[in-house]
């Protein structure tokens, strides 16, 4: 029995997982292991923008994964923002920092390939229609 759709790669499932583990964390940061209220916040919220694309990154989507590579940055520099507050803050910064890195390299692992080969037919296409209005003249 496969978990993910066989069409997955490596780093492809690394950012689902690392996604929806940064997601958990999130919630329990902001519910019940150190809000910045008693009893939970609203900054609960701030696992939206991340759970939007969960459907698209388990299904491999290269948009997806270009959105969610900008959108991490966000949870990266509010994990440094909240690193050197007081009680359980710290650690759970670390969490998230350490998180949102796996998730923006194996986004930059896998999109990497994807991009090079990207311009190199574009190139190749940009070749042919150039010799192709040579050959017109």
């Amino acid at each position: 029995m496969r978990i993910f759709p066989n069409h997955l790669n490596s780093y492809q499932a690394l950012t689902f997982i690392s996604t929806v583990l940064l997601c958990v964390l999130c919630v329990a940061w902001e519910w019940f292991l150190e809000p910045l209220r008693p009893n939970g916040s609203w900054m609960i919220l701030k696992i939206l923008p991340l759970a939007w694309f969960l459907p698209g990154l388990y299904q491999g989507k290269n948009y997806s994964m270009q959105a969610v590579s900008m959108i991490i940055l966000l949870y990266f520099f509010e994990g440094l923002t909240r690193l050197f507050e007081a009680g359980l803050n710290p650690l759970l910064a670390s969490l998230e920092i350490i998180l949102s890195c796996f998730i923006f390299f194996a986004i930059l692992k896998h999109l990497g390939p994807i991009k090079k080969a990207a311009v190199a037919l574009k190139k190749q296409v940009e070749a042919e229609q150039g010799s192709k209005k040579k050959d017109s003249y």
